[in-house]
Parts: C-alpha cells; structure tokens; sequence
C-alpha cells in the first residue's frame, strides 16, 4: 500500500536528535535500576576485604582500620551490610586509641626514671656509685 504523502527529512522525524535508551529505565519500560543482590551465601564486594580487614585490624589494627573502611564502601555502594567490615573498623579504632594511651604512659613513665636519675646524679656529684643495688654513672 502506497501512500502520495512524502517522507520527512530525518530531522524532521519524532525522537530525532534524542539519546539512545540501553539497558533498563522508564523509557524502555523498565524501572531506574537499582544494586542488583547476589543469591543467598554469594560472595559481595567488601566481604573478603572485611574478613582480612577484621584480622588485621586484630593484628596491625592500622592497616586492619584502612582495609576495614574500604570493604565497608565497597560494601555500601553495591547495596549489602558488611558486618565483620564494621566490626574491623571498631576493633581497629579501640585498638588504635588503646596503643596510643599505653605510648602515652611508657613515655611518662621513662621520662620520670630519666628525671629520677639526673636528680640522683644532682645529689650524688661526679662518678660512680652504687646504691641499693642500683649503678649510677655520673659526669
């Protein structure tokens, strides 16, 4: 069947000029898409991560604390709960600040022998002495 009526130009024709639509969207019927959830007991991005995370957090919690965070991201970005990526996170963190406190306390602890020992040098004057079966050599 042939109609007199003529073609219009292609910039001229509906949808001219308009992007493409691939994959899923409102305009190829679909719904916007959203993280698609892997099948029960699958592996999700961050899981391995969270699960060296964790033991590393126990063991250099530093480098456990950093892993930890990314498994975490990973993890958030594709749609999943990371649990042993946040537990890494906190015993890192605990861990950190624990390691902080004990320097802390080493270094007042050295810094009040050292104290100590340049006042006993102080009363003692030049030399060697030994008193209560502790050296000292003083100049």
């Amino acid at each position: 069947m042939m109609t007199d009526q003529p073609t219009p130009p292609p910039s001229q024709q509906p949808g001219y000029g308009a992007a493409p639509s691939y994959g899923s969207g409102p305009a190829a019927g679909g719904t916007p898409s959203a993280p698609v959830k892997a099948p029960p007991g699958t592996d999700f991005p961050g899981k391995t991560l969270g699960i060296v995370g964790l033991i590393l957090a126990i063991l250099i919690p530093l480098v456990g604390l950093i892993l930890s965070i990314v498994a975490r991201v990973q993890s958030k970005k594709a749609g999943y709960k990371n649990t042993l990526a946040t537990a890494g996170i906190i015993v890192g963190a605990v861990l950190i600040a624990l390691y902080i406190i004990l320097w802390i306390v080493i270094a007042i602890a050295a810094a009040s022998a050292i104290g100590g020992a340049v006042e006993m040098c102080q009363q003692l004057g030049p030399g060697t002495w030994e008193i209560n079966g502790v050296t000292y050599t003083c100049s």
